[in-house]
């Protein structure tokens, strides 16, 4: 167990590292075109409602496809989670400036006074955030658990799909029986479903 999570933090710090080294210009560039291919995929397209996140500092950043969602007339849920047991709750999001604030993990959260909730079963599509990722779907996020908590609250029907550069591709990412998998990864480069 010592062993998977000693290869699970090495893998972060590497990607983080080199994650850190793109330019800003690259960086924005990137997010373009990964936010591009999203907004062109099909389960996109027919998604009505669409679970989203707001991005940390080694993530794909999606305040522009926030806005986009919104603007396409689509349900916006993003998550929330609860201090003790990082226990997910997803609410519908309507006004960025207004609906959001500082949550406990340090990033922008829904107001709970301001927002309404959403059932998971109603969400068509997930984009999950992570660190980094592998081919068959593998995902490592930051070490708190919050996703993989997430992602079992989420019905078998909704398509769970990761936001990643390219740099973020791992050979393998070492997983353990709480850890939890993506059906879909879109990168700079291409879009990789889950083997």
């Amino acid at each position: 167990m010592d062993e998977i999570r000693s290869a699970k933090e090495q893998i972060r710090k590497e990607v983080i590292q080199t994650v850190n080294r793109l330019g800003e210009k690259q960086r924005a560039a990137k997010t373009a075109v990964i936010e591009g291919k999203l907004l062109e995929l099909a389960n996109f397209l027919e998604s009505r409602v669409v679970l989203l996140y707001v991005e940390g500092e080694n993530e794909v950043r999606t305040r522009d496809l926030l806005r986009k969602t919104l603007a396409l007339g689509k349900i916006l849920a993003l998550p929330a989670f609860e201090s003790e047991r990082m226990k997910p709750a997803f609410f519908k999001i309507d006004r960025l400036e207004k609906d959001l604030h500082a949550g406990l993990r340090g990033r922008l959260e829904p107001r709970r006074d301001r927002c309404k909730p959403v059932m998971a079963q109603k969400i068509d599509i997930a984009i999950i955030p992570g660190i980094a990722f592998d081919e068959k779907g593998g995902r490592l996020g930051t070490g708190r658990g919050s996703y993989d908590r997430l992602i079992p609250e989420l019905p078998v029907t909704t398509r769970k799909v990761a936001l990643a550069f390219e740099e973020q591709i791992v050979p393998q990412v070492p997983m353990e029986h709480h850890d939890r998998h993506v059906d879909i990864i879109i990168t700079d480069k291409r879009v990789i479903y889950k083997i």
